[in-house]
């Protein structure tokens, strides 16, 4: 099973995030250094609010040298859909 990225803000992760994910905001100024703590050989989906985010954080990932399968899953709810998780809300 691939990881779940979750590259939103706290604000937007505490509206709602998927159980297991990991989190990384795009728009930190850490973003690329919490990258280099990840398994570069890992599957990941990445996702976001809308899919801009995580397209670039694909990018990203790919540029530092991630090797494993990368998918854009667009949003949180259509993460949800690709990986049958459900969205926990607090």
């Amino acid at each position: 099973m691939p990881l779940i990225l979750d590259v939103r803000t706290p604000e937007e992760i505490a509206e709602g995030y998927l159980e297991g994910a990991l989190f990384a905001d795009f728009n930190s100024d850490n973003f690329r250094e919490r990258l280099l703590q990840l398994d570069k050989t890992a599957d990941y989906i990445v996702h976001c609010r809308s899919g801009q985010r995580s397209e670039n954080a694909v990018q990203a990932m790919t540029e530092l040298g991630f090797t494993g399968e990368l998918v854009n899953a667009g949003g949180l709810e259509d993460a949800a859909t690709i990986t049958r998780l459900n969205i926990i809300s607090q």
